[in-house]
C-alpha cells in the first residue's frame, strides 16, 4: 500500500482557509454536517491534506482521527492532490485484455509516480479507473475530459507532449 504522502507540498492560501472557515460556520449546526463540510473543503482545495483536516478538526472540535477515518473510508475524498492534467487509465476488462495494464505501468515509469500520486511540479496525476464505457476504443485513457483510444505504449510520448 502506498504511504499516501504527497510529492507536492501543501500550498493552501489564506483566502481558501477563510472560505473553508465560512463554510464550516454556515454548516456546523446542521446534523451530519461533517460530510458536506468535507465535500466543500475538497472543492476549495482539490483534495483533503492533513492541514485541511486539522482546520476542520479544530473548528468543529472533532478529533482529527475521526475526520481522517471518514476521509479514508469514502472513495470520493482524496488525501493527495490532483495534477493540472488528471490522467486516468481504464483497467476494465476490455481495455485490460488489450494492454491497458502495460500503458498504466509505462505511465508510472515515465511520470515517476505511483497510482493516485501527482508529479512534483503539480502538472500530472495518475489513477486507474474501471470501465468508462468506451470499450470499442480499448485500450482507453483520459486526460481531464480528453479521451484517447486504441492506444499502445508507443502513443504515450505524443499524448504527454500535448500537455507539456
Amino acid at each position: 500500500m502506498s504511504s499516501q504522502k504527497s510529492t507536492v507540498p501543501f500550498a493552501g492560501t489564506k483566502e481558501q482557509e477563510a472560505e473553508l472557515i465560512s463554510v464550516i460556520e454556515e454548516l456546523k449546526s446542521d446534523k451530519g454536517a461533517l460530510m458536506p463540510i468535507l465535500q466543500k473543503a475538497q472543492e476549495i482545495y482539490g483534495y483533503l491534506p492533513i492541514e485541511v483536516q486539522t482546520i476542520i478538526s479544530n473548528t468543529l472540535d472533532i478529533p482529527l482521527e475521526k475526520i481522517y477515518g471518514v476521509v479514508t473510508f469514502y472513495s470520493q475524498f482524496s488525501l493527495l492532490p490532483k495534477g493540472k492534467f488528471k490522467i486516468s487509465v481504464c483497467l476494465g476488462t476490455a481495455c485490460y485484455v488489450k494492454g491497458s495494464g502495460d500503458i498504466y505501468n509505462k505511465l508510472m515509469e515515465k511520470l515517476g509516480i505511483a497510482s493516485g500520486e501527482c508529479t512534483p511540479d503539480g502538472k500530472f496525476s495518475l489513477e486507474a479507473c474501471r470501465c468508462i464505457g468506451a470499450c470499442g476504443l480499448a485500450p482507453v485513457l483520459t486526460v481531464n475530459d480528453d479521451v484517447y483510444g486504441r492506444l499502445s505504449v508507443d502513443d504515450l510520448d505524443g499524448i504527454l507532449a500535448k500537455y507539456a
